[in-house]
């Protein structure tokens, strides 16, 4: 077997379906990212700042993370 068929076998073997879903995800959000550089005004109680709006979302992913960690984590105990 040459190397070439060997390196091409194992670049599928380590393409897995989880890896392939991870990759369409990364590049869908790449392209939300593209998409969405308006910037808008959101309001928290008293304070208004201005900001990307894939900023603020990627700001409320990692707060809603946060506290699906802290909850599991709190659970196991």
């Amino acid at each position: 077997m040459t190397s070439e068929k060997a390196a091409g076998r194992g670049m599928r073997e380590r393409m897995t379906p989880g890896r392939i879903v991870v990759l369409v995800l990364g590049v869908l959000a790449l392209i939300f990212i593209f998409e969405n550089t308006r910037d808008v005004r959101i309001r928290l109680l008293i304070p208004e700042v201005t900001m990307p709006l894939w900023l603020a979302l990627l700001m409320t992913f990692v707060v809603g993370w946060l506290c699906g960690r802290f909850l599991r984590r709190s659970r196991r105990r």
